[in-house]
């Protein structure tokens, strides 16, 4: 592809023209999630403005605990926006964290990717205060958060990854526009495209992606697949059809195939 088409092939809101009706609907779940029961707020766990995440209790002691990482191709959005992700996973008993990052061009995508290692060791370490199971930690992300979620998938304390139309090689997004705040090097490509750290003992991981995404999105998904089961890691990939890359996030209900899928991991 030339420029121009790599740059229409990663424009998730370009191909969903209704998608900021969708950004103005999880701010409004989120914020009443916010304000309901067992939210806990902007705990730090950093010293940069953007390094903390929120807890949301699902009140069950000894719960599992999913760990949410957002999308925005690293450059964009923030943890609030995303809080409606615990409605769901709560209602079934588990707890959810959701982080936020510095995002690019103000952190290197280095610098994001080990803010989010230090998330995640954060709750680990205070597992009894917040009162979750740390044999039983999942992560899971959406688009640049399911990069981020299989990156940390070789993390110790992490058990599961629910990487949700997520990016796995980075050398398209470095041709591309996206490339103006992130200004990936050789290096960050290849030590920070999952696709080529198959050899990395890493947790089970599941790889969905919605039927009506680009096509590039899909591609992903099913390539980092493939490499990753013939490497000998426990991949599993799925495509919601009737989903695009926005209402994918609806499965993430009580009843969700996205919810499905974290509980499967919990329980591997």
């Amino acid at each position: 592809m030339d420029r121009v088409a790599l740059d229409e092939a990663y424009n998730n809101s370009a191909a969903v023209v209704d998608s900021p009706q969708w950004l103005e609907c999880w701010r409004e779940r989120s914020a009443a999630r916010r304000g309901g029961a067992g939210a806990c707020l902007d705990v730090a766990y950093g010293l940069r403005e953007r390094t903390s995440l929120d807890y949301f209790s699902a009140g069950v002691p000894g719960a599992p605990l999913f760990v949410f990482l957002h999308g925005g191709y690293w450059q964009r959005n923030a943890k609030e926006m995303f809080s409606f992700v615990a409605q769901g996973p709560n209602a079934r008993g588990i707890d959810v964290a959701v982080v936020g990052y510095t995002l690019a061009p103000a952190a290197r995508l280095f610098e994001i990717v080990d803010e989010v290692d230090k998330a995640i060791e954060f709750l680990a370490v205070n597992a009894v205060q917040f009162g979750f199971d740390p044999t039983r930690l999942v992560v899971g992300g959406w688009s640049a958060g399911g990069h981020l979620a299989a990156m940390a998938a070789t993390r110790s304390p992490v058990s599961g990854a629910l990487c949700i139309s997520g990016i796995f090689d980075l050398e398209p997004i470095a041709l591309s526009y996206l490339d103006e705040a992130l200004r990936l090097d050789e290096r960050e490509i290849e030590l920070l495209s999952p696709i080529r750290r198959t050899h990395l003992a890493a947790a089970p991981q599941s790889l969905v992606v919605g039927g009506g995404e680009l096509p590039e999105l899909r591609r992903q998904s099913a390539l980092y697949a493939d490499v990753s089961r013939r490497a000998g890691l426990r991949i599993r990939q799925l495509t919601l059809q009737g989903h695009h890359h926005f209402s994918i996030l609806d499965e993430l209900s009580a009843e969700g195939a996205l919810t499905a899928e974290l509980l499967a991991l919990i329980e591997r």
